[in-house]
């Protein structure tokens, strides 16, 4: 027997649906209100949550992602008294097991639930899951619970892995536990960064070639493929790849077999392949930079990475982790923290996840070298100033002009008081960009949201120039 629960503002509905719950033998409860039905689904013991999407106090939509994340989360149906295509998508996109319309027949109800019971007895049954191998991944949070579950059945198949996530979320970690975690751990694990390989020569990486054929192949070379014989082959940054080796590549996934440069016969390579992006692949297909069929094959199974800001919980942990590992690096005792150093990482938002963090983290430990503790004064001023803003925002203590006459203070005038704290927090922000973007000015536009003739116009204006950086990052 199963344990249904129903969020629902119409009584005449909720009967109804309660007693088609009761008649199929199940236990039922229903709530008129969105916030205690979230509140009864956290309570747990529930294995179907039938959930409306326009309740009184809420959309039901926005209340999904919230009880998908719970730590043991029911299987969601989602009822309507009005259908919405984008709405259907929104909901399968977080996790809805479906989308009903409440003018339904009482088969069309019927049927879900029973799935979703069937599934859910199933999951029970399935055998213990082992502790996973997640080398250098930190995080306990909803989310990542969520990409861990992903990475073990991953591992446990064959499929290809589409690996989406922005800058710095950790694409290739992930998918060296998947790796690290499956059948193939034994053999090698290869990385192909297809951003980083000259168009000219990603044929003969991937591929190999024989001696001679080409000019300067004075001898044979293995390509890619056939070193990952056996393991698994990671394709970093995939919407990089040109699109004739897009074609190339497709046959090798289909087949299996490849000709090298040179070479008369074909060889076999039995790889596992996952890969890694941070563009949008539909978009891609829909402007014609991607081929559709490829992306078919690649997206087997997804997992998709969240950005540091939306899992803001985890970063005590990873800074614990990382610092503990940076200290050992320089061979200097552990650091202890402020509280107000933790407040200040939290206020901030990310833009460059958690490559961006552990490289603060870096700076700062750096800064503060044979100090015990880090306080928000070790951190740089762009993420110090984000935290200053937020508390005053809150605050806002106000002084008196006499207060301020009698303390003999001289404050400058508001606007050039303003303009030159922006000022300065623009020059500091820009040159912590560019050497986090290593000196890239596209990959400092994509942090930053700026576009380039602005990005340029601040750099000039400030006077900083991409050697400066360099020079002062070594």
């Amino acid at each position: 027997m199963g344990n249904v629960l129903i969020i629902d503002d119409d009584e005449l509905f909720c009967e109804m649906l309660s007693e088609m719950v009761t008649d199929m033998g199940h236990g039922v409860k229903f709530t008129h209100s969105l916030h205690e039905g979230v509140v009864e689904a956290a309570n747990g013991g529930y294995d179907v949550v039938f959930l409306d999407v326009r309740m009184p106090d809420g959309s039901g939509l926005r209340a999904l992602p919230k009880i998908r994340e719970l730590a043991d989360p029911p299987e969601v149906i989602i009822i309507t008294g009005a259908g919405d295509p984008d709405g259907a998508e929104l909901a399968i996109v977080n996790g809805a097991w479906d989308y009903i319309e409440k003018q339904s027949s009482i088969k069309r109800m019927t049927l879900p639930l029973v799935r979703a019971l069937q599934y859910r007895e199933e999951k029970k049954s399935r055998k213990p899951a082992l502790a996973l191998k997640l080398d250098g991944i930190v995080g306990d949070s909803p989310k990542m619970q969520a990409c861990f579950d992903v990475v073990a059945h991953a591992a446990d198949s064959d499929a290809n892995v589409l690996i989406f996530g922005e800058t710095g979320t950790g694409k290739e970690l992930f998918a060296r536990a998947i790796h690290a975690n499956s059948s193939r751990s034994h053999k090698s694990f290869v990385v192909v960064d297809c951003a980083a390989l000259p168009e000219s020569l990603v044929e003969s990486a991937l591929f190999g070639y024989e001696k001679g054929a080409f000019t300067g192949a004075d001898k044979s070379q293995i390509g890619l493929i056939k070193q990952a014989d056996g393991g698994t082959l990671f394709l970093d940054e995939v919407g990089e790849l040109p699109l004739i080796m897009q074609k190339a590549f497709l046959r090798v996934l289909q087949e299996r077999r490849f000709r090298p440069l040179g070479a008369r016969q074909e060889v076999e390579s039995n790889f596992r392949l996952l890969a890694a992006t941070n563009r949008d692949l539909d978009q891609a297909v829909a402007e014609g930079t991607f081929r559709k069929d490829l992306l078919f094959r690649l997206r087997s199974l997804s997992l998709n990475l969240p950005p540091l800001r939306e899992h803001l919980e985890d970063i005590k942990e990873i800074v614990l982790y990382h610092t503990g590992k940076l200290c050992e690096s320089y061979g200097i005792p552990q650091k202890g923290f402020a509280p107000e150093f933790f407040e200040c990482l939290l206020a901030y938002k990310w833009p460059g996840n958690v490559r961006e963090l552990i490289n603060t983290l870096d700076r700062a430990i750096a800064e503060a070298r044979h100090e015990p503790t880090l306080y928000p004064n070790h951190l740089p001023s762009y993420i110090r100033v984000q935290a200053v803003r937020n508390t005053v925002s809150r605050e806002a203590p106000e002084l008196s002009p006499a207060l301020a006459a009698s303390a003999g203070l001289h404050l400058p005038k508001l606007r050039d008081y303003r303009e030159a704290a922006v000022a300065q927090a623009e020059r500091e922000y820009l040159k912590e960009l560019m050497v986090l973007a290593n000196n890239d000015l596209a990959e400092a536009c994509r942090i930053s949201d700026l576009s380039q003739p602005r990005l340029y116009a601040l750099l000039k204006k400030h006077r900083i120039s991409r050697m400066k950086v360099i020079l002062a990052k070594e």
